[in-house]
């Protein structure tokens, strides 16, 4: 995000002065668009209407390189922002692009994605099982567990979920919030809330369900962050409506279309 809008600001020949000026300190815009603070959605809002820009050319979550090229990852990134999972992995298959694949960190966000492309698109399971397995097991020498690895290992949980096996998906699901709070903050590490609690909801434990969207909303919010949170409020507003809860479901609901609206974030419908 902060990147984005460092681009977009030079691109208008525009100080972070005159940007800032009337919206907030100079020094907190320098530390946005380092990557240092997170901006709330006024502040947000604020910034953009003086860029005159739309929500949604600000890039609200990062995807990982695969690649020195940037080119290969532009590509990664259109179709994953596109949800073009069956292109996404016919590019990742491709030769020419996995000869672009160098380092450990390259390798371990290629499977993943394949993975992810693979569970998208496959109704058998097994292949991306096994893609994000390589993922996770390409970080086994770090002690310290990378926002990717946990990605890798939730998403992990939330396929035994989709096979029956709770105990399997908690023990994975349990790995990847391991200290979850003492590293550095990062905004895909919303989305580990999320595929926890619709882990917990396939498994139709809508009481975890629910401990793991609360869990979210507060971890989100306490970061200044709104990544993830309209996909969240629509998953509460789904387990209000089985239980019966109408008007908990048309708040969560309207919080969901509200935040959807105004960050264009794309949310899951299919339960």
């Amino acid at each position: 995000m902060g990147i984005s809008l460092k681009r977009i600001r030079k691109q208008q020949n525009l100080s972070q002065k005159e940007v800032s000026s009337g919206i907030c300190a100079q020094s907190m815009l320098s530390a946005i668009e380092n990557g240092k603070y997170m901006p709330n959605a006024r502040l947000l809002l604020s910034l953009c209407d003086r860029l005159s820009i739309r929500l949604d050319e600000i890039n609200l979550n990062r995807n990982f390189l695969i690649s020195d090229e940037q080119k290969f990852n532009d590509v990664l990134s259109k179709l994953c922002n596109q949800h073009k999972y069956a292109e996404l992995k016919d590019f990742l298959l491709d030769t020419k692009t996995i000869d672009k694949v160098q380092t450990t960190k390259q390798t371990q966000a290629y499977y993943y994605y394949l993975g992810v492309a693979s569970f998208q698109v496959d109704s058998n399971l097994k292949d991306a099982e096994q893609n994000l397995k390589l993922s996770v097991s390409s970080n086994d020498s770090v002690k310290t567990k990378s926002t990717l690895t946990r990605l890798g290992l939730v998403t992990l949980g939330f396929i035994q979920a989709k096979r029956g096996l709770p105990n399997q998906a908690s023990a994975l699901i349990s790995k990847a919030m391991e200290n979850v709070d003492e590293g550095n903050y990062e905004e895909n590490l919303n989305i580990i809330f999320y595929l926890a609690a619709l882990a917990s909801y396939e498994l139709k434990n809508l009481q975890k369900s629910l401990k793991w969207i609360e869990n979210g909303i507060t971890y989100i919010t306490s970061h200044d962050s709104h990544y993830m949170l309209a996909n969240l409020y629509r998953l509460l507003a789904q387990i209000a409506e089985e239980d019966g809860q109408i008007d908990r479901q048309l708040e969560a609901r309207r919080q969901s279309d509200f935040l959807k609206k105004l960050f264009n974030e794309k949310v899951n419908e299919n339960f």
